[in-house]
């Protein structure tokens, strides 16, 4: 993505029509653009008496007319979003209004902002580097409080801190190594190899936590998928009309009748949740009703949680036995976490207390239909999610950075094993280039405009 050293303009607010809108401009000639259309009666502005960071109320006019009353904010460079003189006209937010204030100044001159190109301008003039401009954009569209506390946590710098750090200690050594290279001749080391490998280890598993952390940082931000398993008739659909509170998925007495996933997010104490109503579970000769359960058993491989729901007044220990032998698997994977809901305890006189110990797993007891102990699974969900805290560290949560620090991860572990079979000192340093350009890859230090295009491009017009 090329950007030019021109002023630009476009709606910064969401579009569409509201109480107010803001249009921002950004470049050189954003106050003297504003100044051409803006007026106060009796109070004429000139730039040299307006100051930075201040609000000025008055009116744009066009040829005499009144376009609407707004309030001007100038924000002089460096101490602005973009690093450049900026202005932001609050005015109605009327669309007519918006799009005739974009209009007029496009008619003088400026050009129409592209994608992203605000952040854009605060990146390539030093207000925030590449991983924190990506950051701006995940808060945008946070849609959980989780979501929003990471993106915060990142536009704020905390992972860009993270490998600023693993790259400047990587510099240093890499440095002493290339001095090594000039003097080849001579026989000599600068960079102690002991501590160049104990420093190769120790940025290897700082790297490696980061990139485990990525699965559950992208769940976090994208929502924590949940599959709702289980034999036919056993309420899995009540189950979820329970849960988001509404009549989501059809019921029936009817086996088989979800036949296909149905999918929602459901957001619990700023958690957000997408549940997934799969397929009952069962032997059928209905061709579209096994296409059903092949995508049931999809849904259990991607989700991070499964509740499997079975109607416990049915169910007797060879029942509960075959369960767990089917589900084994699932039961012990370590990046699944697996919860038996006994459904249908309203069709119980009694629940019996040796029921809850014939299970070696978490289990909550449910009349769906009835939405008892409905609340019990929701915290039990949430408490799982709690379990990874951002509090613990930084975490991934975006694939790009996810990817470079795979490289970056798979370069490290190359100059490593070279250092141990004592290849060349320059063949080493190839490897550590590698690294430093992975990692720079992630905070802007390396970029191509292709790259930069890409990540700004997704972003929207006025940001």
């Amino acid at each position: 993505m090329n950007t030019k050293n021109d002023t630009i303009v476009a709606i910064a607010t969401a579009a569409g029509s509201g109480a107010i809108a803001i249009i921002r401009l950004s470049g050189p000639l954003s106050l003297e653009t504003a100044l051409r259309f803006f007026k106060r009666p009796n109070m004429p502005l000139s730039a040299s008496h307006i100051e930075s960071h201040h609000s000025y109320f008055g009116s744009l006019y066009h040829n005499d007319r009144l376009i609407d009353e707004v309030l001007m904010t100038w924000f002089k460079g460096p101490k602005s979003y973009t690093g450049e003189d900026t202005v932001e006209i609050s005015c109605h937010g009327s669309e007519f209004i918006q799009e005739r204030i974009v209009r007029l100044f496009l008619e003088s001159g400026v050009r129409q902002a592209q994608p992203g190109e605000f952040t854009l301008r605060a990146f390539l003039n030093g207000k925030m580097d590449l991983s924190q401009a990506e950051a701006v954009a995940d808060l945008i569209a946070s849609q959980s409080e989780m979501a929003h506390r990471m993106a915060i946590s990142q536009m704020r710098g905390g992972f860009s801190n993270e490998i600023n750090q693993l790259r400047e200690k990587l510099v240093n050594f890499a440095s002493l190594l290339e001095l090594e290279l000039d003097f080849s001749e001579e026989d000599v080391e600068f960079a102690n190899r002991e501590d160049f490998v104990r420093l190769l280890e120790e940025i290897s598993i700082k790297i490696s936590q980061l990139i485990q952390s990525f699965q559950a940082g992208n769940v976090l931000k994208k929502g924590i998928p949940v599959a709702i398993i289980g034999k036919p008739n056993v309420g899995k659909s009540t189950l979820l009309n329970a849960i988001l509170n509404e009549e989501r998925a059809l019921v029936s007495d009817i086996p088989g009748t979800t036949r296909d996933s149905i999918e929602d997010t459901f957001i619990i104490n700023g958690y957000s949740f997408r549940f997934v109503d799969t397929a009952g579970l069962r032997e059928s000769t209905d061709h579209i009703e096994n296409l059903g359960m092949a995508r049931t058993y999809d849904k259990i491989q991607q989700a991070s949680i499964i509740l499997y729901v079975c109607d416990i007044s049915t169910m007797d220990d060879k029942a509960i036995n075959a369960m767990l032998e089917e589900f084994n698997t699932y039961i012990r994977d370590e990046n699944k976490h697996f919860i038996l809901v006994a459904n249908k305890i309203d069709m119980m006189e009694q629940l019996p207390t040796h029921l809850r110990e014939m299970f070696d797993l978490d289990s909550v007891f449910v009349s769906a239909k009835r939405k008892e102990n409905i609340h019990e699974l929701t915290d039990k969900l949430v408490s799982i999610v709690q379990k990874t805290s951002l509090d613990s560290g930084v975490m991934v949560n975006n694939s790009r950075h996810y990817e470079a620090l795979s490289q970056a991860l798979a370069a490290l572990q190359q100059a490593e094993s070279g250092f141990k079979s004592q290849v060349p000192s320059d063949l080493i340093a190839i490897d550590i280039r590698r690294v430093l350009y992975f990692l720079g890859s992630i905070t802007g230090e390396v970029t191509t405009d292709e790259l930069l295009g890409t990540i700004f491009s997704k972003f929207c017009i006025g940001k």
